[in-house]
């Protein structure tokens, strides 16, 4: 929505929202960098399966996620000293705007003031909303200090226009409901409000996959995102809410504040957290 939109490689999508590279717009057909080349790593390049910038594979059939059964997450309860209605859900310069496939960002073409590129290691080098930049670089610290991981950006901020033209490959590639299934609409990806981050291991090592959550960086992000105000947006649990298959690396900055109240609660999306309708799917009539 996330953004991330990944374009399609072998015979199932891996993911969701393509990426740009230095800032400029990737459309279909441009290689993949490998993540080792954000490290250094010597001639030892490992690539990235899956990446967003890989050409859609032809011939592919539409996949959608599979659907797990309806999900018996919380919904938020008042909280003694927590205000759920601090920040607005509907501006998009709010830390906690909700954006899904039935909310659009108003204006549709939204692009943050307040970009900038957080002092991390990067495989694609794209900016960040300055809150969510600078909680960033302590995640990244604690990773490595804690646990002794080396994580690093993939796709952070994406523009309209980029989502425009990801979608559209995956369209042509996968149809439309292979498209919907993989890859948010113009307007509807959460990487446009600059506050969404991808990050990846050092090893490469089931980037942008369902699998990174079973890596050692995943399970560490997985436990500790919350401690520096965000969260991983699309558990696999989460699909019959959010309409998206499971995201480990999709990190959603909310601040820390909301971050520990969903950790305590159980509360794992936003739409249960602030008592929005699900968003398995779009609304009839939404432009594509």
């Amino acid at each position: 929505m996330t953004t991330n939109e990944n374009e399609p490689t072998g015979g199932r999508p891996v993911r969701r929202r393509a990426l740009v590279i230095g800032g400029v717009a990737v459309a279909a057909g441009v290689t993949a960098f490998g993540v080792g080349a954000a490290f250094g790593s010597g001639g030892r390049s490992p690539i990235v399966s899956g990446s967003p910038t890989a050409a859609p594979a032809s011939g592919s059939a539409p996949a959608a996620p599979e659907t797990p059964a309806s999900t018996a997450e919380p919904v938020a309860t008042p909280t003694p000293g927590f205000d759920l209605a601090a920040h607005s859900t509907d501006d998009p310069e709010s830390i906690w705007v909700v954006v899904n496939k039935l909310r659009t960002l108003s204006p549709v073409d939204y692009v943050p003031a307040d970009l900038t590129f957080p002092d991390v290691s990067f495989v694609n080098r794209q900016p960040m909303r300055k809150a969510a930049a600078d909680a960033l670089v302590p995640l990244f610290a604690a990773a490595s200090a804690e646990a002794g991981l080396a994580l690093a950006v993939q796709s952070a901020y994406r523009s309209y226009d980029t989502q425009v033209s990801v979608y559209a490959g995956w369209v042509s590639s996968r149809g439309q409901a292979g498209a919907d299934a993989t890859s948010a609409r113009p307007g509807h990806s959460e990487h446009q409000t600059g506050w969404a981050v991808d990050v990846v291991g050092a090893s490469g090592a089931c980037a942008l996959e369902i699998c990174w959550g079973d890596t050692a960086e995943g399970q560490w992000v997985g436990a500790n995102a919350h401690r520096f105000g965000f969260l991983v947006r699309y558990k696999p649990e989460s699909t019959p809410i959010t309409g998206y298959e499971s995201e480990p690396y999709h990190l959603r900055y909310v601040g820390t504040e909301l971050s520990q109240y969903l950790h305590d609660s159980g509360i794992e999306t936003l739409e249960r957290a602030f008592g929005l309708p699900d968003a398995p799917d779009y609304a009839p009539g939404t432009s594509d």
